[in-house]
């Protein structure tokens, strides 16, 4: 497959401008490798890894491809400086964020050769990482699996091309080569993919959880705020329904117990915790209910993504679960994607009806 060159692919080095997104217990070294020989670029989740595990995990990664991949980090982390310190060291690629990060910490990035791509759901994000030098955004419509705001892929993408003067990658309801075409016509320099990847026969979460994500129609994709207080779109299962019901005090008692549980899996002290809790209660602005409730949020997906158990977790999920009914490889998929943006592009060339 010949490569596509565009403005993603010429900052990262990767030969096609395909993202596979950081999620957390899935982005693991295995999924990220076999992306990143796909020629896509692979995205490290760390912030379920602890600082010990996401050096070892990135030299994993190192020892399994020689191509450019990235770390994604929690700007809020108590230890961001750290994990930082890391990425540079390990010389990694790219660095990817959830939340904004600082102008510090993109100053310090930049300096060491480092390429800063954070994800955001909102123009005026976009304009503040772009000011303070990020060198790309990702820019998720309401379409995206996770955390997710309310305003749609296509209308959210337009308004951000036409707000900053760095490559935009869009996020949000893509999974095959016409989405690509589609995100370039609008002024994108590439797509990235979570769920699309989670269901790839490279990613790690059990058998039985990829069966249930395959055998989902787009209405059994919802959004709650009952895990951890933020909007989050996952697929509706019986456990979802179940926390619908739930009032607050079962809510944050249930938050408690699995702050607990994700500070013994990460070995995370608990003055950490609640450095990071204030950390994130001042940059999204949360109340302090929020905050505990957002301890939910680890354990649930890593009860629902790794361990297969829907009846204690949940599976963050992109609408667009419902367009998809396969496992390919990412080597497999990615070459899939290319050739229908290439058809996709012959076709629109010669004049012929979509």
């Amino acid at each position: 497959m010949r490569p596509l060159t565009t403005a993603l692919t010429e900052l990262t080095g990767v030969r096609y401008p395909i993202v596979q997104t950081g999620m957390g217990w899935v982005a693991g070294p295995r999924l990220v490798s076999a992306t990143a020989e796909a020629g896509a670029l692979g995205i490290l989740a760390s912030a379920t890894m602890s600082a010990e595990r996401l050096r070892a995990a990135v030299r994993e990664v190192a020892a399994r491809t020689d191509r450019p991949f990235g770390v994604n980090l929690r700007a809020d982390a108590g230890d961001a400086a750290e994990r930082v310190r890391i990425i540079v060291e390990e010389g990694v690629r790219v660095a990817s964020f959830a939340l904004a990060p600082s102008r510090e910490l993109i100053a310090r990035l930049k300096d060491a050769g480092v390429v800063v791509i954070p994800t955001v759901g909102a123009r005026r994000h976009a304009e503040k990482v772009a000011a303070w030098g990020a060198d790309a955004v990702v820019v998720q419509g309401a379409e995206g699996g996770g955390h997710t705001g309310e305003v749609a892929t296509t209308v959210l993408l337009p308004q951000v091309v036409d707000a900053v003067d760095i490559p935009v990658v869009a996020a949000g309801g893509f999974h095959d080569g016409r989405g690509l075409v589609a995100a370039l016509a609008f002024g994108a320099a590439g797509v990235a993919m979570g769920t699309r990847f989670l269901l790839t026969s490279d990613s790690t979460v059990p058998a039985a959880v990829k069966a249930r994500y395959l055998a989902a129609s787009v209405r059994d994709v919802t959004v709650t705020r009952k895990v951890d207080g933020l909007p989050h779109r996952m697929l509706r299962t019986d456990l979802v329904a179940a926390l619908e019901r739930s009032g607050r005090p079962a809510a944050l008692l249930r938050s408690v117990r699995h702050a607990a549980a994700f500070r013994k899996q990460t070995g995370t002290g608990w003055a950490r915790m609640v450095r990071d809790g204030l950390a994130m209660k001042r940059g999204a602005e949360l109340t302090w209910g929020q905050v505990l409730l957002a301890a939910n949020t680890p354990m649930m997906l890593r009860a629902g993504l790794v361990e297969g158990r829907t009846d204690a977790g949940v599976l963050a999920s992109g609408q667009v679960a419902g367009l998809i009914g396969d496992l390919p490889s990412c080597a497999e998929l990615v070459d899939r994607v290319m050739a229908e943006a290439a058809a996709t592009l012959a076709r629109l060339g010669a004049g012929h009806p979509a």
